[in-house]
């Protein structure tokens, strides 16, 4: 009799079990649309006014309309040849740097799209990574190091650019990927910073006193294209953090890692169960971090348990960069084309 009882149990809970998987994947992708074609690589995105912005090489800047895909416009920001990575936006304004030095800090008016160059960094080691505003008021963007490898950490207050001063020191080889605009991030009191290379780790920034702090992670470093590429948070405790190394795009070992203290402790996901590479995450909005997408140049992944497991639904090659639109829309860009993905839950 127990015997039994037990067999039908084991039977019921393997029943459970599999249909709870079947819930935990139950993503499908709808549609798939290309809205956008040119000679250009985009590695930063932003929404606004029910259109989709970017900017990327050959100081390309420009929107495509989600509602209405014909309609768009492109303007050239300079005669040189920049190369875009970054952008961000304020009520009024959306705010873009080139990679490289010299380092032109653009201002472009939302509603003309006249621009100017309001900063900028001269410096040989200039090479901007990120730009992120954590409200209206107030932005950061982070420079690879200067030759003294003291963290190069700028910050927009007041309508004005201005380097924050630090003592904090990166180690040797120690830098960041500008490879989606997504290597910082913030929530209400604090802000990170991913760093890659010789060295992996998360710097997190008090967003009230602007004190600094340093936390190593069990991520794959040690060579100049391995690390964290792209970080997102939920809150002030819970975030995620992807990426790999570019130049061996299918390992797929401690490349997707978790925190739940705020980046001061980091547990690896999934290592050895994920589609590799990654230059992309985005916590899809409203889910609490339970829910997010990933994408890397090789793939297009979704988690629905806080980044535990990880389901491919595409093996779309050449994007870089993601972002929500709606709870089952969303936005991706990269290698000459910008894209619309519908999915059903």
């Amino acid at each position: 009799m127990d015997f039994l009882f037990l067999s039908i149990m084991k039977k019921i809970f393997s029943l459970l079990f599999s249909v709870l998987g079947i819930l935990i994947f139950s993503q499908e992708i709808e549609s798939f649309t290309t809205i956008f074609n040119d000679k250009i690589s985009i590695r930063a995105l932003e929404i606004y006014d029910h259109k989709v912005w970017y900017s990327g090489t050959n100081a390309k800047f420009g929107f495509v309309d989600l509602k209405n895909p014909q309609n768009q416009k492109q303007i050239q920001l300079s005669e040189k040849k920049l190369q875009f990575r970054t952008l961000g936006q304020d009520k009024t304004s959306f705010y873009a740097i080139n990679i490289e030095s010299p380092a032109y800090f653009f201002k472009i008016n939302k509603k003309d799209l006249k621009y100017q160059i309001v900063f900028t960094d001269t410096v040989k080691t200039a090479f901007y990574d990120a730009l992120h505003f954590v409200d209206d008021h107030r932005a950061y963007t982070f420079s690879d190091p200067d030759k003294d490898s003291h963290l190069k950490l700028a910050v927009y207050k007041k309508g004005q650019w201005g380097l924050l001063k630090n003592d904090l020191k990166l180690n040797e080889g120690e830098a960041a990927f500008a490879a989606s605009n997504t290597n910082i991030a913030s929530a209400k009191n604090y802000l990170w910073i991913a760093t890659g290379g010789k060295a992996s780790r998360i710097l997190r920034l008090n967003l009230k006193n602007e004190k600094l702090e340093v936390f190593s992670t069990p991520f794959i470093q040690g060579e100049s294209s391995q690390g964290m590429y792209s970080i997102d948070f939920h809150d002030d405790n819970f975030g995620i953090a992807v990426g790999g190394d570019y130049t061996k795009q299918a390992d797929n070992i401690n490349n997707i890692a978790t925190t739940n203290d705020g980046g001061k402790t980091w547990t690896v996901q999934a290592s050895g169960q994920n589609a590799g590479y990654t230059t992309c995450v985005r916590i899809k909005p409203n889910s609490k971090g339970e829910e997010m997408i990933t994408v890397g140049d090789q793939h297009i992944s979704y988690s629905s348990d806080y980044g535990k497991t990880w389901k491919k639904l595409s093996d779309e090659k050449g994007f870089f960069v993601c972002e929500w639109i709606n709870k089952n829309t969303v936005v991706f860009a990269g290698k000459d084309k910008i894209s619309v993905m519908k999915l059903k839950f």
